[in-house]
C-alpha cells in the first residue's frame, strides 16, 4: 500500500509539471503572436502627394483620417496642379501624384499607372446676380469658342460674357475642354492657377462664367444646370450630369511604394474611405 501511494504521488507531480510547462509555453506563444501583430499594425513615416488643386478636399479628408489612424504617420499634399503632380511622381519627388484627368497615352508609355479614386462633376458657375440658370452643352461650347459673346443671346443682361478658365496643364481644364469639344479653341479672358481662384474671379464679376470642381463649390457663385440637369453627387454617380471627370492616383510602374505610402493607397481605395470621399463631394468608384 505504501509503495502504491508513492507511485500515485509521483504521477501527480509529473502531471502538475507538464501542466505548468504547457501553460508557460502557451503564454510565451501568446506573447510572441501579440508582439508580431503589434509590429504588423504599427507604421510610421511620411506620405507625400502632389498635384490637382481640385482634389484638395478629397485628398485632405483622406490624409487627415489616415494620420488619425496611424500616430507615426505624416501626410503631405502639395497643390501644384495635375500636370505638375504627374511630373513630380515621374521625377520621384512625391509618392503619389494626383490628377483630375485621365493619363494620356504618352504618360502611360513613360511608365506611369493611373488608378481612378473617384469621379467629380465640373460645375459651370456664374455670378449669383446673373439671371441665366441653364445652358446646353452646345451653348457652353459656343460661349467658350466665341460664337456666343453676350448674355442677352441666352436670355440674360446686355453684357459681354467674360470667360474664366484654368491654366494649361490643369486637369479641370483638360476635362472641361474634352467634354465640350473645345480643346485648344477656348478664348479665355483669364487663365487661373487654381479652382479657388476661378471661384473668386466669377464671384467678383457679374458678367463672368467659369468652371470649377463640384467639391469646391461655394455659395459665392451659382452653379448652372446643364441640359436641365443639376450638378450633384447623385447626377454625377448616375451619369446624367455629363460634365464630369476622374480623380486619379498616379504611381510609377517600376517603383514600389514605401510601406506607409502603400498603406495609404490601400486605405484610399477601401470601403472605409467611401463615406469620406462622399463627404468631400466626390463619387467613389468602389
Amino acid at each position: 500500500m505504501k509503495k502504491a501511494k508513492v507511485i500515485a504521488l509521483a504521477l501527480a507531480t509529473v502531471a502538475a509539471v507538464n501542466m505548468l510547462t504547457a501553460c508557460t509555453s502557451n503564454k510565451s506563444d501568446l506573447t510572441t503572436n501579440s508582439g508580431s501583430e503589434s509590429a504588423n499594425t504599427s507604421i510610421s513615416g511620411t506620405v507625400a502627394t502632389d498635384g490637382s488643386t481640385s482634389m484638395e478636399k478629397v485628398i485632405g479628408v483622406l490624409g487627415e483620417a489616415f494620420e488619425q489612424q496611424n500616430d507615426g504617420v505624416t501626410f503631405t499634399y502639395n497643390p501644384t496642379g495635375s500636370g505638375s503632380g504627374i511630373t513630380a511622381v515621374q521625377e520621384g519627388r512625391c509618392d503619389i501624384g494626383l490628377s483630375s484627368r485621365a493619363l494620356k497615352e504618352d504618360e502611360k508609355a513613360s511608365g506611369l499607372t493611373e488608378t481612378v479614386l473617384a469621379y467629380d462633376g465640373i460645375a459651370m458657375i456664374v455670378n449669383p446676380e446673373n439671371p441665366v440658370s441653364d445652358l446646353s452643352l452646345e451653348q457652353i461650347a459656343d460661349i467658350y469658342t466665341g460664337k456666343i459673346t453676350n448674355w442677352n443671346q441666352l436670355g440674360g443682361e446686355d453684357a459681354e460674357i467674360v470667360l474664366i478658365g484654368r491654366e494649361a496643364g490643369s486637369g479641370t481644364r483638360d476635362g472641361f475642354e474634352s467634354i465640350t469639344g473645345t480643346k485648344d479653341a477656348c478664348l479665355y479672358r483669364q487663365e487661373l492657377t487654381s479652382t479657388g481662384d476661378v471661384i473668386t474671379a466669377v464671384a467678383g464679376n457679374p458678367n463672368a462664367i467659369g468652371y470649377a470642381s463640384l467639391e469646391a463649390l461655394k455659395d459665392t457663385v451659382k452653379a448652372l444646370t446643364v441640359d436641365g440637369v443639376a450638378v450633384t453627387y447623385d447626377t454625377v454617380k448616375n451619369g446624367s450630369y455629363v460634365v464630369q471627370r476622374p480623380f486619379v492616383l498616379v504611381t510609377k510602374n517600376d517603383t514600389d511604394l514605401t510601406d506607409v505610402a502603400q498603406k495609404f493607397f490601400d486605405f484610399a481605395l477601401s470601403e472605409d474611405a467611401v463615406p469620406l470621399i462622399q463627404q468631400a463631394g466626390a463619387v467613389a468608384t468602389h
